[in-house]
């Protein structure tokens, strides 16, 4: 007997119409870590020491704008080292201590007569020069954060978001940050009932709602506009005498 050959399968219907792709999912931005990697780059072609430097305050309505610059050890580096703003307050107090106790370190204070006088970008752009000019050991480049250059007595390499690239932009965006921080938590102290100590002079609803019933303090920044609004809403004498009371460093606060 001869054996019937198996029918062969049916060819699977084509689907009308192009074929559907399946949606692709969406990746994930990669999470960016500050590394020492330019650091290193002008180590080997002969650039030393390096420094980093940021500022912190540049937005409140109230306290200055500090500025930080930092030469780190590339042999005692702190492990954890982050731009300060994705550091929780615990995580960067304890960081400050490692940097100061292994990295060179300087910090100055714009204060808001200057920066009212000459407006913060020029404020914070003085600060950090003044900053760099300061370290106790002379960088011969620094790297500093944003996309515009300070002359600091070295050569200057604008980096944007460098408090995210940089390592020593990192840790001079830590050490301006908890400075800032602790000047104002003594500012709260000095000036109850604005919240100083909580919102560090940012616009919060805290602080605006202080702000209308309290009035501005001699450290509120007269140039910014919710500020101005509230003097101009008072009477001018009280302007006036507030107007002439300066803002004042707290020497007790200052890192070093």
């Amino acid at each position: 007997m001869v054996a019937k050959a198996k029918p062969k399968a049916k060819p699977a219907a084509k689907a009308k119409g192009k074929a559907v792709a399946s949606p692709r999912l969406a990746l994930a931005e990669p999470i960016l870590k500050p590394t020492f990697r330019r650091e290193r780059q002008a180590f080997k072609a002969g650039i030393f020491p390096v420094a980093g430097c940021d500022e912190a305050g540049r937005g409140p309505l109230a306290g200055p704008v500090v500025s930080a610059a930092v030469i780190l050890d590339p042999d005692r580096i702190p492990r954890g080292l982050n731009d300060s703003k994705k550091l929780d307050a615990e995580a960067r107090e304890k960081l400050y201590e490692k940097i100061c106790a292994t990295a060179h370190v300087s910090v100055v204070f714009g204060a808001v007569d200057r920066i009212d006088r000459d407006n913060i970008l020029r404020a914070s752009l003085w600060a950090s020069a003044r900053a760099v000019k300061a370290l106790p050991v002379r960088p011969k480049l620094v790297f500093m954060d944003g996309n515009m250059k300070i002359d600091c007595g070295c050569d200057c390499e604008a980096v944007v978001s460098g408090d995210a690239l940089v390592l020593s932009v990192a840790a001079a965006s830590i050490v301006a940050k908890v400075t800032r921080d602790r000047y104002m938590v003594q500012l709260g102290q000095a000036f109850p009932g604005y919240g100083f100590e909580r919102h560090m002079g940012y616009s919060v609803p805290e602080h605006f709602r202080a702000l209308k019933a309290l009035g501005p303090t001699p450290h509120h920044r007269k140039s910014f506009a919710p500020v101005a609004a509230r003097f101009a809403a008072m009477s001018g004498s009280l302007g006036e005498r507030i107007d002439d009371v300066p803002d004042e460093v707290l020497a007790a606060v200052l890192p070093l």
